[in-house]
Parts: C-alpha cells; sequence; structure tokens
C-alpha cells in the first residue's frame, strides 16, 4: 500500500492504511522507513531504527490483540516523532505475561517504553489509537 497523505505544515504528518493480516507489521516498518526517507529530519540513526521498531511493535499488537482496519500515522517534527497506529477496537491495552522470564510474547508495548517513548491511548467512537512519543536531543 503505497497511499500517503502528507500535511503541507510542520510537523510533517503521514497517514498509511495497513493490511489487516500479518503483513501489517513488515509494511508498518516499509511505511515508516518510506516516511523517514522523504521528510527527514535530523535524528540520529539509533533513533531511526527505534522509530521502525516502535511501528512494528505498535501494529503487530493491533493485528493480535484488535480488529480492522489499521493505519500507522507518523508524525516528524525537530527533535520529536510521534507513531500512532489505529484499530477498530474500543478495548484498552491490557498488560499481558511479558513481565514474566519465561514469557514467549506479551512484551511489545514493554520494548517500546524500553526505547524511550512515552505511550498513549486515545479512543474514538470507532476505534483507538496507540500513540508512541520519541524525542531526541535535535542540533
Amino acid at each position: 500500500m503505497d497511499t500517503a497523505i502528507a500535511s503541507p505544515a510542520r510537523p510533517r504528518t503521514v497517514h498509511h492504511p495497513l493490511p489487516s493480516g500479518p503483513q501489517a507489521a513488515g509494511e508498518a516498518r516499509r511505511s515508516a522507513a518510506r516516511t523517514l526517507a522523504l521528510h527527514p529530519v535530523r535524528c540520529p540513526q539509533e533513533t531511526a531504527c527505534d522509530i521502525l521498531l516502535i511501528a512494528s511493535e505498535l501494529a503487530t499488537n493491533a493485528v493480535r490483540h484488535a480488529v480492522p482496519p489499521y493505519a500507522l500515522t507518523i508524525s516528524l517534527d525537530r527533535g520529536r516523532a510521534g507513531i500512532c497506529v489505529s484499530d477498530g477496537s474500543l478495548s484498552l491495552p491490557q498488560r499481558g505475561d511479558g513481565h514474566r522470564a519465561d514469557a514467549t510474547r506479551g512484551r511489545g508495548l514493554q520494548i517500546v517504553r524500553a526505547l524511550g517513548a512515552d505511550l498513549f491511548v486515545s479512543r474514538s467512537p470507532r476505534g483507538k489509537q496507540v500513540i508512541a512519543v520519541i524525542t531526541w536531543r535535535d542540533g
């Protein structure tokens, strides 16, 4: 899906519809990479990699725990990126079993937080948005 809607004002905001199956995570990662390439912000390479991982983790969580439609929205500004995945479920994210040492899943939001992102959840009439905001020193 190469559909993208970009706003001309700063910050740069791009919206990408995502497929409804397991390929959503890979598509979110590719869409985030295209967005960073088309709208370069001066962020460290490590932070750019973190943005890709966050997009992938949020999309994976949506597919595993929510219902379509799914979409990725990325907002880029100097020193800050917002990565949002929306879905069609009103259910809020629940703490999984990822806090157990032997867990093999359930660590997605923990990973996002460990990367230094702040997490927010916003409900809408048609579902919710899980939003991660990551910052870096600009300049």
